[in-house]
């Protein structure tokens, strides 16, 4: 998979406190929260194992999109 960068200038992410990682790991969540990208997407984005990125998305108070083609 081919990787874009994106800059965001560091006073940026100073003034929101937070990380590149961090902020990698928002866009994952939000992107998945709008149907943009699958669960197995944004868990690729974030790093986290599958139940790890169940949690986050549970703390957050996010539903898992299930997808009835599964089944």
């Amino acid at each position: 998979m081919e990787n874009v960068c994106i800059e965001i200038p560091r006073e940026v992410l100073h003034s929101a406190r937070t990380t590149p990682e961090e902020l990698k790991r928002e866009l994952a969540i939000l992107l998945y929260q709008q149907n943009k990208i699958s669960f197995g997407k944004a868990r690729e984005l974030t790093g986290l194992n599958v139940w790890s990125f169940q949690q986050l998305l549970g703390h957050r108070g996010i539903n898992i999109h299930y997808d009835v083609e599964r089944f």
